[in-house]
């Protein structure tokens, strides 16, 4: 029994040879790039298809409901709770940290 992969290079297969980030970016700019294209330079990436994840404004952890009264994402009744018994000045103020549109009755 014979591997070809042990003992040396296999016959007619050349080594790849790893380029590191800097010899990347060498080569990136010699190329005729568009403005628009994503490349290694850009920060930029198109917006995603999936839906953004929405996380609860107390805990943080991820929310499946929204307070229909002051507009607070939830994730237990122990934040609902506690949400129903917040100040309007704080909840404007949780509203303002996740910039949304605070309309408070």
């Amino acid at each position: 029994m014979h591997h070809s992969g042990i003992g040396g290079a296999a016959a007619g297969k050349k080594n790849r040879t790893w380029k590191n980030l800097k010899q990347i970016l060498a080569s990136e700019r010699t190329l005729p790039w568009q403005l628009t294209d994503p490349n290694y330079f850009s920060i930029d990436a198109p917006p995603s298809f999936k839906p953004a994840k929405k996380y609860s404004d107390i805990s943080g952890l991820p929310a499946n409901y929204t307070d229909p009264q002051s507009k607070l994402r939830y994730s237990t009744i122990e934040e609902f709770n506690y949400i129903r018994m917040l100040p309007t000045d704080v909840i404007t103020g949780y509203l303002a940290l996740r910039k949304a549109t605070s309309v408070v009755p």
